[in-house]
């Protein structure tokens, strides 16, 4: 059994993807073990809500707002852009294109996958390729964790009606982890396994409510919203994380951009937000299946795709001698205000 939960584990996104498709086998082929009722029906089928408020507990409570100034503006740069080019997108197809579809792609999916970025996969990249202000971001970003902005999005377009009170019942777990994390770290400790450990139950709830058909139908357009988000989210995230560094007069060797692409994905945890937007405005409720398996299908294509474009481009920076190492001597030095700062950069 660890042997092949070894193996499963090297799948991407393997939390969220892959009791997500189990969930959704099970659904299509033996949907009456799910109905039978008791804890088995209330955790696996019927527990979503609980499960998905549990988990932006935890998620609130690991972002922490005193991290480094550079890390903090890096951060939002980030978020901004991603959100920006997402919202964009997503209204400009539901109001100039035919029917608001575009080439299937429901404008709720693409607001959801494209605003959103997989935290795990961008704190490991930049772990390995980036720097501690690069890391450090994700302090910042993992406030795209979750369905607030795309709510937010959605609602000031008037493309769906959500009370102010159900709106602010469904951020409230997350506001409130926030609060608690950054009063105590002891709590934040105590919720940061939670943030895995709730993820395949949630999405195997997920899961069973869709049916295989509608998964390797209307989902496959997935890819295409995948590749769209690393190419248009990560081209924003690029050029907007380029303009701070000019607009903050950063020698032309600390302006890394490994950041940017590392987060020019699609999070596992946006999975979860067509279920959401569905509970809040059940106008939605006719496109939920379609909207999640298109955003499955995006996570798994950007989970695959980003890791080779940040390997390659982190290449290419070097060749310009443009390294995430002068950045952070640079932001070292700046500190002590040394009159060494430019020739410290030069030599990195």
């Amino acid at each position: 059994m660890d042997t092949m939960l070894k193996h499963i584990g090297k799948i991407p996104g393997a939390l969220m993807i892959v009791p997500l498709f189990l969930g959704v086998m099970i659904n299509t082929l033996f949907p009456e073990f799910l109905e039978i009722g008791s804890f088995t029906t209330a955790l696996f089928k019927d527990g979503l809500a609980v499960l998905i408020g549990l988990f932006f507990l935890c998620v609130g409570s690991q972002i922490n707002f005193r991290a480094a100034l550079p890390s903090v503006e890096k951060g939002f740069v980030l978020m901004i852009s991603k959100y920006g080019v997402a919202v964009a997108v997503g209204l400009g197809v539901a109001f100039l294109a035919p029917d608001g579809v575009l080439f299937g792609l429901i404008p709720l999916a693409i607001i959801a996958a494209m605003s959103n970025s997989n935290g795990s996969l961008y704190v490991a990249l930049t772990g390995q390729f980036g720097n501690k202000t690069d890391k450090g971001a994700i302090s910042i970003l993992s406030i795209n964790d979750g369905p607030f902005l795309t709510l937010v999005a959605l609602g000031v377009a008037g493309l769906a009606d959500f009370p102010i009170l159900a709106l602010f019942a469904a951020v409230f777990p997350m506001i409130l982890g926030f609060v608690l994390g950054n009063l105590s770290p002891t709590i934040r400790s105590f919720l940061d396994p939670g943030e895995k450990l709730i993820i395949p139950f949630a999405a195997f709830a997920i899961g069973a409510g869709i049916n295989i058909q509608v998964l390797l139908g209307q989902g496959a357009i997935g890819i295409v919203l995948g590749l769209a988000t690393v190419v248009i989210s990560g081209g924003a995230a690029i050029g907007a994380l380029y303009l701070w560094h000019v607009l903050r007069r950063h020698p032309k060797p600390t302006r890394n951009l490994v950041g940017a692409v590392s987060e020019a994905s699609v999070a596992g945890n946006a999975i979860a937000t067509p279920a959401v937007v569905a509970a809040l405005d059940p106008s939605f409720l006719p496109i939920q299946e379609a909207a999640t398996a298109q955003i499955a299908a995006a996570v798994v294509t950007t989970a695959f795709a980003i890791p080779f474009l940040v390997a390659w481009f982190t290449g290419w920076q070097r060749k310009r001698g443009i390294t995430p190492e002068a950045e952070e001597i640079f932001y070292e030095r700046s500190r002590t205000d040394s009159p060494q700062v430019a020739n410290v950069v030069e030599s990195a």
